[in-house]
């Protein structure tokens, strides 16, 4: 069985020999647990079973100030931070929606179709993801300030409605590009989840959210393709309105938020779940032991009639010890030795 194989029985709720895994890290981390593999090669190596390809134009450092960046949209990003992955958006380019003369920028048709073909082309047996990050409200957010774009769904609900629907657009057409590859799924990021319960409320998530997320699952879908939503945090709300709209996976599915084996079996059946393995408890604060007993036990409970594939909860971050990610990687690859 191929990894793509793999991936597609687990999607459609059949049991695989072995459930497929995926496993991404920051940059930071990528070279802490190369320099500990003493390979750099280490992280690719692993044995992933999803190959993500992306339209992203690179961010432009800026002259003179070390750690910032600019978007393809303008925006500019502190990344100063512990990790440099994440950063914040310095100011709003959209301060005011109902004075916005804002304009969402054109897609580089040409570099993102050579950018596809690269990255297709180098899948080898992998399950394939056309990727779209910061894909509804994030998008919105890193233009107008998360203050101002929550505050608009009361002061300003039409104006904010315009400039989703300008997003939404975008990303269409973005998805019009990437079905003309050999994909076998799309993968939409957009957090929506705190700690606990939902940033804006699943109120206004139906209102502003939902129908644009239908409208782009609806085009993935009617290309034969699987749906991937990631959003971090508790969106258990929800999960009824995601399948309602055809979602197929969602990630990423953290232990710390849900009750694993409970929504396993409320879900299990409609929702296959990517994730799992805490990126913000065991693998950053556990022991090895700790880690190697949490993602067998883990992986036991969401394998039974697929609908799963293992993976940590986010890109592994910097402060995760590389010790924690050989000790998961161990069991990734081990299966018959670890899982009941």
């Amino acid at each position: 069985m191929t990894k793509k194989e793999r991936v597609i029985r687990a999607l459609n709720h059949k049991e695989t020999d072995t459930v497929p895994y995926n496993i991404s890290f920051t940059a930071q981390e990528y070279e802490i647990v190369n320099a500990y593999a003493g390979n750099k090669n280490y992280a690719e190596s692993v044995g992933n079973h999803i190959h993500a390809c992306w339209y992203e134009k690179p961010r432009e450092e800026i002259s003179g100030r070390p750690g910032y960046f600019k978007d393809e949209f303008g925006a500019i990003w502190n990344c100063t931070g512990a990790d440099k992955n994440i950063g914040i958006i310095e100011e709003p380019l959209i301060p005011d929606l109902e004075s916005r003369d804002y304009t969402l920028p054109p897609i580089d048709e040409i570099q993102c179709r050579e950018s596809f073909q690269d990255q297709v082309s180098a899948a080898a047996d992998k399950f394939i993801i056309g990727s779209i990050g910061f894909s509804m409200f994030e998008r919105a957010w890193t233009l107008c300030g998360i203050e101002n774009t929550l505050m608009s769904m009361l002061a300003c609900p039409e104006e904010l409605e315009n400039l989703l629907d300008d997003i939404c657009e975008r990303n269409l057409r973005i998805l019009d590009i990437m079905l003309e590859y050999d994909l076998d799924g799309i993968y939409f990021g957009d957090d929506w989840g705190q700690q606990k319960g939902m940033i804006m409320g699943p109120a206004h998530w139906r209102r502003f959210i939902k129908p644009r997320m239908k409208r782009m699952y609806e085009k993935a879908k009617g290309a034969g393709k699987f749906v991937s939503q990631h959003s971090c945090g508790d969106i258990l709300e929800i999960f009824p309105d995601l399948i309602e709209i055809g979602l197929d996976c969602y990630q990423t599915f953290q232990p710390e938020i849900y009750d694993i084996m409970k929504v396993k079996r409320e879900y299990g059946a409609d929702l296959a779940f990517w994730g799992g393995i805490s990126t913000q408890r065991v693998l950053s604060q556990g022991t090895p032991e700790e880690v190697t007993r949490e993602t067998a036990r883990t992986m036991s409970i969401m394998k039974k009639d697929g609908g799963y594939i293992a993976a940590p909860t986010h890109d592994v971050p910097h402060d995760v010890p590389p010790e924690n990610v050989a000790a998961m990687v161990e069991v990734f690859q081990n299966q018959d030795k670890y899982l009941k």
